[in-house]
């Protein structure tokens, strides 16, 4: 089969049907109807518990054991074991709340100032139970973050480095590889936000060596929850988040008190036929890790140029200022965020919000480094967020609207 081009993606999009161009898809992405009909099927016909002997049950019970599964595919992993909750933010605060009951006082923590506040507040806390938190700097010319910057922080005190794989602000990659063979060098376990990642590259946990990594699925054209993977020794070396009577050897559900959401795995497993129709196979066969690869690819493809045409013109534009890495490439995903020397954000992202443009102005929740980059928080920067399914029409007619206005 031939790979699909963009008109047929986007039908696939119910929430693309309108007149409004969306250009705000790090907050979240739109879901294919294949997800949505997932979820609707699953409250129709298989609501109920799981883990009873009745037939039914037993449908619901495999729903859920199948994304799990699939989440595992998901992010490249044999031996990893995927944990769903409700978001990132819980999920790490989870996590996070399970190491304070082993972490003694003096230990530390590294946490980039590039981070989202998800992946740096359930940290900080820990500075209450005597843990030391230590600050990874990021370069202020390029707006990266280098693992050089990393490696005079790390020393045998190290618990734990928390940082952003990628940047929900600035944009920029981190080479997630070279800070795990850093800090596994020390002893120490990199815990990795994934989330602005994930929509635009394939995951690869195995290969990267991380010992966490969290990613929300309403991002990655899912419904409303969150991945959290780990490595088995790690997640059976620390107490579980749910009931003392969970078994030992019920590594994921240990960590999710409450359980997953039921519909939500549905719509998660769904998601399986969308990547298999971007790789152009048949969407009735499994998702295998061949088919993520092919399909996290074509996204890639279709993303580059409305990249390269984005930063072109914002870095053309008199009064503007790039926040993040002014070129594209293999270390830059399509969320762009800038700033202009007259216009605040706000005012900027409400006068696009009026064309039907649909963008975003703040913090991001990287409030520490809109500080460090010298912005008001609260207005921050004007983020740009698209992805596979977004066209170079639509950043042409964002330009237009931006022309107006800049």
């Amino acid at each position: 089969m031939s790979l699909p081009d963009i008109p047929s993606i986007r039908s696939r999009f119910p929430g693309l049907a309108g007149d409004w161009v969306f250009l705000e898809n790090a907050g979240g992405s739109q879901v294919p109807r294949c997800v949505a009909d997932a979820v609707h099927r699953y409250l129709t016909e298989t609501y109920v518990q799981l883990g009873a002997g009745y037939a039914r049950s037993r449908a619901c019970t495999r729903t859920v054991e199948g994304a799990h599964e699939f989440a595992a595919v998901l992010a490249g992993t044999k031996d990893g074991v995927a944990v769903l909750g409700p978001s990132t933010t819980v999920l790490l605060n989870t996590l996070a709340s399970c190491y304070a009951g082993v972490l003694e006082p003096g230990r530390e923590i590294i946490l980039a100032r590039t981070g989202h506040e998800a992946n740096l507040g359930c940290w900080k806390r820990l500075e209450r139970q005597g843990c030391v938190i230590r600050w990874w700097d990021f370069d202020r010319k390029t707006f990266t973050l280098q693992p050089a910057g990393l490696q005079s922080l790390l020393n045998e005190r190290t618990a734990i480095v928390a940082l952003p794989h990628a940047s929900n602000l600035l944009g920029h990659v981190v080479d997630l590889k070279e800070v795990c063979r850093l800090t596994h060098a020390v002893g120490a376990k990199v815990v990795a936000d994934g989330v602005a990642f994930a929509p635009h590259r394939a995951v690869r946990f195995d290969e990267w060596g991380v010992d966490w990594y969290a990613w929300s699925a309403y991002k990655v054209y899912g419904p409303h929850m969150a991945v959290l993977v780990g490595r088995p020794d790690q997640m059976a070396a620390l107490p579980g988040a749910n009931h003392f009577f969970i078994p030992p050897g019920e590594l994921a559900y240990k960590f999710e008190p409450g359980g997953a959401n039921h519909e939500g795995c549905a719509g998660l497993l769904a998601l399986g036929k969308h990547l298999a129709f971007l790789a152009g196979a048949p969407e009735d066969a499994d998702c295998t890790r061949g088919t993520v690869e092919a399909a996290f690819a074509r996204m890639q493809d279709l993303e580059k140029p409305l990249l390269a045409r984005l930063l072109e013109y914002l870095g053309n534009k008199p009064g503007v200022r790039i926040i993040g890495p002014a070129t594209a490439g293999d270390d830059r995903v399509g969320t762009v965020s800038f700033v202009h020397d007259r216009l605040p954000s706000r005012e900027i992202a409400a006068r696009v919000d009026r064309s039907r443009v649909a963008l975003r102005h703040g913090h991001m929740y990287a409030y520490h480094l809109c500080e460090d980059l010298g912005l008001d928080p609260e207005d921050g920067v004007v983020r740009v967020s698209f992805v596979h399914y977004n066209t170079l029409g639509e950043i042409e007619e964002l330009i237009g609207v931006l022309e107006g206005i800049l």
